[in-house]
């Protein structure tokens, strides 16, 4: 039997996080609350989960500060949906979620909550985290060296962890050169199979591009899904450019030739860099 509402909370502009758990609470309800959120599931709710996620990494990209506070609050509400139907179904509650990720950070930061030395380089850090979560991998009884990377994750992350994984153990080039002699072979397999190969082989060769490509980004110490957000951005950016000077010749895109466009574009290019210079 459920606890009666508690409207005075839910309507209380300062009620902080207990007020967003009686809301939660209150939503799905199975008599007065909303048809839709009693509807849902862990399944699907996990790609709003996922696409909030995004969201707030997209403010901070932009610098958009007051965004990402309205964006933090829609992610953690994520975590309080998935908290009430583990509730719901006898898994665990919000509090048993915020003490077990209490519990890991404290394991995780001997160096802060503990006896061990704090002066140590962010490097060194780095590796005593990652020892301190491969024994907690063979506390669950993943023994391989890939277990435990989430299937979940965007795939171009995913390559890296699976590859950072993989590294650990000594499987890994010893240098960027030999990724980039990779990236070549791999190109060049990829032409091949556009012209011999079938669609979902095309696909596979496209796939192992993709792959070492996320390879080398490691190698440099690039997160390549930031590269390509700001790849993304620039690109939106710089076509703009194009579209505008268009406009001020009252065309539009559709309207002009490659050539043309082409020029804007190295046009804008020369712009950016001019501006770059300047500052």
């Amino acid at each position: 039997m459920t606890s009666p509402r508690n409207d005075a909370l839910i309507h209380d502009p300062n009620g902080g996080m207990d007020r967003l758990l009686e809301i939660m609470r209150a939503l799905r309800d199975p008599e007065t609350g909303c048809p839709w959120d009693i509807e849902q599931n862990f399944a699907t709710i996990a790609p709003y989960t996922i696409e909030e996620a995004y969201e707030v990494a997209d403010a901070i990209e932009r610098q958009e500060w007051g965004e990402l506070k309205g964006e933090l609050g829609d992610l953690l509400f994520q975590s309080v949906f998935h908290a009430q139907m583990a509730e719901e179904a006898g898994l665990f509650t919000f509090d048993e979620v915020a003490d077990t990720m209490s519990d890991k950070m404290v394991a995780r930061h001997p160096h802060v909550f503990g006896d061990e030395n704090r002066d140590k380089s962010a490097e060194q850090q780095t590796k005593d985290w990652e020892t301190i979560k491969a024994a907690e991998r063979a506390g669950k009884a993943q023994q391989g060296t890939l277990d435990g990377v989430a299937v979940g994750l965007p795939a171009l992350l995913r390559a890296v962890k699976l590859q950072k994984r993989a590294a650990r153990v000594g499987f890994d080039w010893p240098d960027a050169r030999n990724v980039l002699d990779k990236i070549v072979e791999e190109a060049g397999e990829l032409v091949e199979a556009r012209d011999t190969l079938t669609q979902a082989e095309v696909e596979e060769e496209f796939g192992d591009l993709l792959f070492v490509m996320a390879n080398l980004a490691r190698h440099f110490e690039v997160e390549p899904e930031a590269a390509l957000r700001a790849a993304n951005t620039k690109f939106i950016r710089r076509f703009e450019g194009v579209e505008a000077r268009l406009a001020a010749d009252g065309k539009r895109p559709q309207d002009s030739t490659l050539e043309e466009m082409d020029a804007l574009w190295d046009a804008v290019k020369l712009e950016e860099k001019a501006a770059k210079t300047s500052t």
